[in-house]
């Protein structure tokens, strides 16, 4: 998945970040749950 490029090099340096960089990684999270839950509500994960 695309996500864990972002995700990795974030939890390589999460002490380092902070606060901030927890933050920042949580609301990038978050949207991609919007996402997951728009697509799961929309029906496109169903098999046919």
């Amino acid at each position: 998945d695309v996500e864990v490029v972002f995700l990795y090099p974030w939890a390589v340096v999460f002490r380092q970040l902070g606060s901030f960089g927890f933050v920042e990684m949580l609301v990038f999270v978050l949207i991609l749950a919007a996402g997951l839950i728009y697509i799961i509500k929309k029906g496109a994960l169903e098999s046919a």
